[in-house]
């Protein structure tokens, strides 16, 4: 009888990374994925030594994908947001893989490619370089927030969104005014955390490269008023 096949790492992502777009980290277990794939567990754990490593591995590729063909273009700020965008674009396409990002992080080629990236365009922007590390990790710990966040949002099916905005409207425009005056007041102002996600991931963003500006010397980066 012939032997079971000999997948190869790159099928093995593929197949976890079509898995996880019908399920969420915690439903997803090496155990399932082998018997999609018709094998055991064991010849998975010959790639992967465990689950947190495959799905770390499945995120990588996304990163990599996104940095495909990237050409970094405009000024330190331009090229961080453009970077951002790019990512957040990329993510969400596959919400599931966001929210396993934002949790995991990842270590491989994609990750590498990013991270370089964003500390080239820190460089440029004038910083000293023993402030570059924490700029960075603001900046990635900011990104893998609001990316896994809003993932969590697209992958909610539209009862379940629409379920969450009726809630929202009971909570918000049924709140006692005596109890709670400032809610009442803008109540009718108020949008769920659904509302214009781009517009504030982009407005989020540019206040924290706006607040890694003032730390610029002035003699490195544009003349300040």
């Amino acid at each position: 009888m012939a032997g079971r096949r000999r997948w190869s790492t790159e099928e093995i992502l593929d197949a976890a990374a079509e898995l996880l777009r019908t399920s969420d980290a915690e439903s997803f277990s090496v155990r399932k994925l082998a018997a999609t794939l018709g094998t055991d567990s064991s010849s998975l754990y010959r790639h992967f030594r465990n689950k947190t490593e495959l799905l770390r591995a499945v995120a990588d590729r996304i990163l990599l994908a996104a940095m495909n063909g990237h050409r970094a273009e405009g000024d330190w700020k331009q090229r961080i947001t453009a970077l951002a965008l790019r990512l957040r674009e990329a993510f969400g396409e596959q919400p599931q893989l966001a929210a396993i990002w934002g949790r995991h992080a990842s270590s491989g080629t994609g990750s590498r490619l990013v991270m370089e990236e964003i500390l080239q365009a820190l460089r440029a922007s004038g910083l000293r370089d023993e402030e570059i590390p924490v700029c960075y990790h603001r900046i990635a710990i900011l990104l893998a927030s609001l990316i896994a966040s809003e993932a969590g949002v697209g992958i909610l099916t539209p009862e379940e969104r629409e379920q969450g905005r009726e809630l929202f409207r009971v909570a918000v425009l049924g709140a006692d005014p005596e109890r709670f005056p400032a809610l009442a007041h803008f109540a009718r102002d108020v949008r769920p955390l659904g509302a214009d996600r781009r517009a504030a991931f982009e407005e989020i963003l540019a206040a924290q490269l706006a607040h890694i500006e003032t730390t610029i010397p002035p003699s490195q980066g544009l003349p300040r008023n």
